[in-house]
């Protein structure tokens, strides 16, 4: 196998994004930007200690995925319960998504859960999703691309209600690790062969290209097409040069000018 990594931190202080390539096991996680101004040891977020804290613990590779999603789950909440932090406000709570793949000599184990995603490329050319991300950002993004052209302030004052009206909806309506046990019911986890498979693209959302039209299911064949032409990197670039055009987020819809990347691609 050859592997190419991605990791680019956006325009927050930290990247609260994480990956890992574990011999055979690869994984990509997005921590969330809490609701609240909270920080913690070195001035770290709940996003990255989530993210951290779920990776390390698939970084075991001891047990079947679905195991280690709950042990992941199980160590957001120890964490959280060390610094205190109040369970019964959905705001407080820390959370990541993540998109996992074990592979092994003709099989190919995966789990995924929140906005990270897993694209399997065929040597026809041809690609799928092994299963679709959660869209729980559409509406948020809908309503700033109607308002943001009418205000000043940036979409996390604009639209405050809205982002907490749908980060109350963890685990209800969409599913991420926050250390609820109602997580497990959103994960998505399989096995398939690995014949007619040259390449896995694992990735969170800031490796998405900025879409003008939030109300319509991007077109990935663009967002395939860069990849398998000119790798992650050149992917990667595409996506700060057209986001650097639009730093206000206005023109493409979006919650920061550069969100954190974290992508793995594997060539089988």
């Amino acid at each position: 196998m050859r592997i190419e990594t991605l990791f680019v931190t956006g325009t927050g202080n930290i990247n609260e994004d994480f990956l890992i390539t574990e011999g055979n096991l690869f994984g990509v996680f997005d921590g969330a930007t809490s609701l609240t101004p909270a920080t913690y040891e070195n001035g770290l977020t709940g996003g990255f200690l989530a993210s951290n804290a779920a990776a390390k613990a698939f970084k075991q590779n001891d047990r079947p995925l679905f195991e280690l999603a709950e042990r992941a789950n199980l160590r957001i909440r120890q964490a959280m319960i060390e610094r205190n932090v109040n369970l019964d406000d959905r705001g407080c709570l820390w959370s990541t998504s993540a998109a996992v793949v074990r592979i092994r000599s003709d099989t190919l184990e995966w789990a995924q859960i929140g906005d990270c995603r897993i694209i399997c490329i065929y040597t026809t050319g041809e690609y799928e999703f092994l299963c679709e991300g959660s869209n729980q950002d559409v509406e948020t993004l809908c309503l700033w691309k109607d308002i943001c052209r009418t205000t000043d302030a940036p979409i996390h004052e604009a639209m405050q209600n809205q982002l907490l009206k749908v980060r109350s909806g963890m685990n209800r309506d969409y599913g991420v690790f926050n250390g609820e046990p109602e997580a497990l019911n959103f994960l998505h986890s399989g096995e398939r062969q690995l014949a007619g498979i040259c390449q896995l693209l694992l990735f969170t959302d800031g490796l998405l290209l900025p879409n003008p039209t939030p109300e319509q299911q991007p077109d990935f064949d663009e967002h395939v097409d860069i990849f398998r032409q000119n790798g992650l990197q050149e992917l990667g670039d595409r996506i700060r040069t057209l986001e650097a055009t639009d730093m206000d987020c206005r023109i493409y819809p979006r919650f920061k000018a550069h969100d954190d990347i974290a992508a793995i691609a594997v060539h089988v």
